[in-house]
């Protein structure tokens, strides 16, 4: 039988939003993983891609193995996905697991879903790469800033009130609408809401431009005379002013909640969801797609009518966005991030110092493992040989295989899984 437990090398993206050299916790674990790497003071080091895309697929570290790529392996293996697996995505991990390191704010964007996905790639492949939705998991590894889904209204509406900026942009007659849609009118508040944002969206660039350069002034003054300028969101407004002049993403401040996540800590993006990451590292995970419908905080091609068209305006609480994690009722040193999708599920695994042999126990999918911290010996029946693990390694497990772990850190592990539990 050829291994099916093996170390894989993963591909870096070099995005210009990145944490750059040794600051960046993509390049520290890219470095801990393989000592021959080189990581340069001056570039950044934005996301590793731990999976099978196209545009990132990782290479196989086992010369027993003919195939090159994860992504050869997997096609010339389906059963690795393990059964249900391989006949619910036609053979595809369904998955790609990362790690990003974020410095300057991502893009305001949402990801369609699967109906919408494919009517855009129908229309516009050339933006839209491939007819699959695109829901994603985000876990803390430092603190994490990003902006996520629409605050409850009386917040939005009191940015209204303190920011004449935003008001005149937006209009009296949709700002007074919002203000008088009641909270037992659900659908009509989220009429109200779609009707400010997709203003705001649309404003003409010279206007908003003038605007956002009269509050970020007016902001300015009013922090350099040491007055509170929380009730304009002053510091996120001057920060994120400082990273994209002249963007109209700056004004998104004032109706996405900012949340901020603890190490350890999740958010789950649904589809239609808005959001922009801002600050911080973090593992993520997400449905095996690249479609993403931006609108600001970006270089790259926006496409605000369609952005405005299908988000959810369901407004809701920051805490809301916080995806609890479950400890596992098998294995206490496992704890469960299960999002309301089928594509994927992680694993936060740690082990305490005191244990000095631990079975990674086989589950019905294939999965991807990475390691935080610590050290061990790994070893498997279906692995060719011993596996040294520490900081930095990514291995590949086929469906129902396990891996014993002999541990030789003083401090214990910390590892993340990532799987498809169907």
């Amino acid at each position: 039988f050829p291994p099916a437990v093996f170390p894989l090398s993963c591909v870096v993206q070099n995005y210009s939003w990145g944490k750059v050299g040794l600051e960046s916790e993509v390049a520290k674990l890219l470095a801990s993983g393989d000592p021959l790497v080189q990581i340069q003071p001056d570039q950044p080091y934005a996301e590793l891609w731990m999976g099978a895309h196209p545009r990132g697929d990782a290479l196989i570290r086992d010369n027993r193995i003919p195939q090159k790529t994860l992504g050869q392996w997997i096609a010339d293996n389906p059963a690795c996905l393990g059964a249900k697996v391989k006949d619910a995505f036609q053979g595809h991990l369904p998955f790609l697991f990362k790690v990003l390191s974020v410095n300057t704010a991502l893009s305001v964007q949402a990801h369609p879903n699967k109906e919408l996905a494919a009517k855009l790639h129908a229309q516009f492949p050339e933006h839209y790469p491939d007819a699959n939705h695109k829901p994603e998991m985000a876990i803390a590894l430092t603190p994490f800033e990003g902006m996520c889904g629409f605050r409850p209204v009386e917040e939005i509406v009191s940015f209204l009130q303190n920011v004449p900026e935003l008001r005149a942009l937006i209009g009296e007659v949709a700002a007074e609408q919002l203000e008088r849609s009641g909270s037992d009118d659900p659908r009509g508040v989220s009429a109200a809401l779609r009707v400010c944002f997709t203003r705001l969206m649309k404003s003409e660039k010279k206007f908003f431009v003038d605007q956002l350069n009269m509050l970020v002034k007016r902001i300015s003054q009013e922090a350099a005379e040491g007055k509170d300028t929380s009730g304009s969101n002053g510091d996120l407004l001057l920060r994120l002013h400082s990273q994209y002049p002249g963007d109209i993403g700056c004004f998104t401040i004032y109706f996405l909640n900012l949340v901020r996540l603890e190490p350890g800590e999740a958010m789950f993006l649904g589809a239609n969801e808005p959001h922009a990451y801002l600050h911080g590292d973090c593992v993520e995970i997400m449905a095996c797609s690249d479609n993403t419908v931006r609108a600001g905080l970006t270089p790259k091609f926006i496409d605000v009518l369609t952005l405005c068209e299908m988000l959810n305006y369901t407004p809701a609480p920051s805490s809301s966005k916080i995806l609890p994690a479950a400890q596992s009722q098998l294995d206490p040193h496992v704890y469960l991030y299960d999002p309301p999708v089928p594509d994927f599920t992680i694993m936060r695994i740690e082990i305490p110092a005191s244990i000095k042999l631990y079975l990674i126990s086989a589950v019905d999918s294939a999965s991807i493992l990475l390691v935080i911290q610590g050290t061990a010996v790994g070893t498997s029946t279906a692995a060719a040989s011993e596996m040294s693990l520490h900081r930095g390694s990514v291995l590949f497990l086929s469906a129902n295989e396990s891996i014993s772990l002999h541990l030789s850190s003083p401090d214990g592990m910390l590892l993340f899984r990532a799987c498809c539990l169907l």
